[in-house]
């Protein structure tokens, strides 16, 4: 199969792979927005009584944040993590705030397909709706490793295993949504898909690894996914909408695998340019619980709150549905 990738994107030197992490993001940074997004934080969102909401890496950073928010307006939120421990430890630290709160931990994880699979069996036997799913898990710049079935860790957790819950609890959330109360499905992406590729003919990064690459490439994949179905879902007229969300510069432990050098650095220069994991949730929440984006206002990439544009390639169909093809491929046992 013909290999497409972004126009004008090659892998760039050895040296300058993990440091333009930080210059892409930061040339990312309106700063007038941003302060004034960070400064009020996401506008008050109404309340989620009745709702389910599952939280994948819930149990820390932005994911923590997003289901301590959501439990606190109501919703019933399960959060989904490889880590019982940190899981467990997330919900007995939201029930201390908030008493009443309907939270609890599932274990999930995503570099497991049986794993993802069991996860939404489990989901399903509880025979509960689901209104917001927000696919917020990741790793980056690990070094070169493989999941339990055999894919690069990037594009196997990032990726593919969103991508196989999401089609699991599709017909979940479609019988959830209604008309004026859609369900969503929100993606945590990351502004390094502008220098991602898509190549159908090697998705492991096999023929020439880079940790910041890979990287780059399953947050790509993950809106194209995002973008994809959207569009099948609003040709189906499905009461559910996708988004993708771009949190910002974060101060979380997705930093921990950094050259030492870098990562010194990035303990200096997060305090003073990175956003909280409270703040980097506001967009997140507000793309999975705001009404001004209800039924055909869904879908897109936000950062800042606002929509915004992203590479030409996110939005070729062409591309779209020869990954999502690819993807549903991988996925069938061999």
């Amino acid at each position: 199969m013909q290999s497409l990738i972004s126009p004008g994107r090659g892998l760039r030197p050895r040296h300058l792979r993990i440091p333009f992490i930080f210059k892409s993001q930061t040339r990312r940074i309106r700063r007038r927005e941003s302060h004034q997004w960070r400064s009020a934080g996401s506008p008050p969102m109404p309340r989620q009584d009745g709702k389910v909401a599952i939280v994948t890496g819930g149990g820390g950073g932005i994911g923590y944040e997003v289901a301590r928010h959501m439990a606190k307006l109501g919703a019933r939120v399960i959060i989904g993590c490889r880590d019982e421990q940190q899981g467990l430890a997330a919900v007995e630290k939201i029930h201390e705030e908030y008493n009443e709160a309907e939270v609890e931990f599932k274990k999930l994880d995503l570099a497991s397909l049986q794993s993802v699979r069991q996860f939404v069996r489990s989901f399903k036997e509880r025979d509960l709706p689901l209104n917001i799913l927000v696919n917020n898990a990741g790793v980056m710049l690990v070094p070169e490793a493989c999941t339990e079935n055999g894919f690069e860790l990037h594009f196997g957790v990032n990726y593919l295993g969103h991508f196989l819950l999401t089609c699991l609890l599709l017909d979940t959330l479609k019988l959830s949504g209604k008309s004026g109360n859609f369900s969503r499905v929100v993606n945590v992406s990351s502004s390094a898909h502008r220098n991602g590729e898509i190549r159908l003919n090697d998705l492991n990064c096999r023929q020439r690894y880079s940790a910041h690459a890979a990287y780059c490439h399953s947050k790509l994949a993950q809106l194209l996914f995002s973008s994809h179905l959207h569009r099948e879902l609003e040709q189906g007229s499905f009461p559910v909408s996708s988004c993708a969300v771009d949190p910002g510069m974060v101060d979380t432990s997705l930093y921990r695998h950094l050259w030492t050098p870098l990562r010194l650095a990035h303990g200096l220069v997060s305090r003073l340019f990175f956003r909280t994991p409270t703040e980097g949730a506001a967009t997140v929440l507000y793309a999975a619980l705001s009404p001004t984006l209800e039924g055909e206002c869904g879908g897109g990439y936000w950062v800042n709150g606002r929509r915004d544009a992203t590479t030409p390639l996110t939005f070729d169909p062409e591309v779209q549905r020869l990954l999502w093809e690819t993807s549903h491929r991988l996925l069938v046992p061999q």
